[in-house]
């Protein structure tokens, strides 16, 4: 690994963050250190090419979406750090370099070894490890090259294979608003029907609503609906981005006018077709809809979620619609939200019944603005990390000793980013 022991600039900030805990709160902060330095001194790979390859965890990959989440706290300090910002700009720069080799992939491989999932019925190629075409995964690299700018400064990450990326993710996007057109067929041999698209590989039958369509969501489980609302949202946040860029740093109409076209119909599909009505009648958001009537009451602990989106800078916390669809997917209307006799939160059909996430959970805390509540979920979270100091993947709301995933560095880095958002420490956007 690149990083054999913490920069100086993060031992620092550490120390910061233990002195703001202070014994009230010792348990955070020592969760926050070991999640702090653990995805630098286990994930980072920096490569031959001077680009930067991260590791989610557990698995032997880098995906787009997590890549960026494993980062993004770090922006805070990157401000006076000239080498972390160096590696982060190096992790655009990859990003950027696998969406050239293929924009529907969501994982690589960190050379073209042939890993993965090489079986699928789909267009693979030595480098990818899979090939779920994701819209966040896409919207990831855009945020991150966007928000390492905005707190840095830096300018670097847009260079020539930046332009040319954003042009094919204009293009995807613009392609799926039509997902009859689109060229994408994904399939698996599997039992488990989350891992594979029906009807040949195309996904359920849509109509047009100006949305663009998704065949996985996030949390890489296939979308049962094909426009996934909180993916579109993040879209239209990642298009403003594109606008800014090709118009502040960067000179390109031609692509400030294809964002801005594309943001504006992804936007009037969202208010036109992304929201139903819940139990009481209320008007909230759908998790996902099809354009044809149907539309799913749910949410799920990968971000983008609903839940997360004032964090992705779509709406406001006190947004009307965004408070009557919070109050439902934090209750027994959404099929994924579980309590039980140690914690309560939204959980995943990634993971078994009763498990929820700690990045669900972190989300939570981040889009409140109550400081008690934020401190009740941090407090559970570092209660229900099974004795680890590390966060999961998902726990038992009934049995915390019992999680899925031993390491996983997107968990860690969002529970870092809450501890920091409860002391006022937030990345600029």
């Amino acid at each position: 690994m690149t990083y054999i022991e913490v920069p100086n600039s993060v031992q620092e900030f550490m120390n910061t963050i233990t002195k703001l805990c202070g014994d009230e709160h010792a348990g955070w902060a020592e969760n926050f250190n070991a999640a702090f330095a653990n995805t630098l001194t286990t994930t980072v790979k920096k490569q031959k090419d001077g680009s930067t390859f991260l590791l989610t965890g557990d698995i032997p990959a880098m995906w787009l979406r997590d890549s960026t989440a494993q980062v993004r706290p770090y922006l805070v300090i990157a401000k006076e750090d000239p080498e972390l910002t160096e590696m982060i700009c190096g992790l655009v720069q990859r990003q950027f370099f696998y969406i050239m080799i293929d924009p529907y992939a969501n994982a690589f491989n960190e050379e073209p070894n042939h890993a993965g999932h090489q079986t699928d019925h789909t267009e693979m190629n030595p480098w990818i490890w899979e090939r779920k075409y994701e819209i966040d995964s896409l919207c990831y690299p855009v945020q991150l090259a966007y928000l390492l700018y905005k707190n840095t400064g830096c300018k670097k990450q847009f260079d020539e294979n930046f332009v040319a990326g954003v042009k094919k993710i204009l293009t995807v996007f613009t392609t799926e608003q039509e997902h009859q057109h689109s060229p994408y067929t994904f399939e698996r041999e599997t039992t488990r029907l989350e891992d594979t698209l029906p009807n040949e590989g195309r996904g359920s039958k849509v109509g047009k609503t100006g949305m663009t369509w998704s065949g996985f969501r996030p949390s890489d489980d296939a979308c049962r609906y094909g426009y996934l609302v909180p993916s579109n949202m993040f879209a239209v946040v990642c298009l403003g981005y594109i606008e800014e860029i090709f118009t502040s740093v960067l000179s390109d109409a031609e692509i400030v006018n294809q964002a801005a076209a594309l943001k504006k119909e992804i936007d009037a599909g969202i208010q036109k077709y992304g929201k139903t009505d819940n139990q009481r009648g209320e008007s909230v958001y759908a998790y996902e809809v099809d354009g044809l009537g149907n539309a799913s009451i749910m949410d799920d602990s990968n971000i983008p979620n609903l839940l997360s989106a004032p964090y992705l800078g779509y709406t406001v916390v006190e947004d009307e619609a965004y408070q009557k669809t919070r109050q439902t997917i934090l209750s027994k209307e959404n099929p994924y939200f579980y309590e039980g006799k140690y914690a309560k939160g939204i959980g995943s059909s990634h993971t078994p019944e009763n498990y929820i996430w700690p990045i669900a959970l972190a989300m939570e805390g981040m889009t409140t603005s109550d400081k008690a509540e934020k401190e009740r979920i941090l407090n559970s979270l570092v209660e229900n990390d099974g004795g680890t100091h590390l966060m999961h993947e998902g726990f038992d709301v009934n049995d915390p000793r019992k999680y899925t995933r031993e390491w996983f560095s997107w968990a860690n880095m969002m529970f870092c980013e809450l501890v920091m958002d409860y002391f006022d420490i937030r990345v600029e956007r």
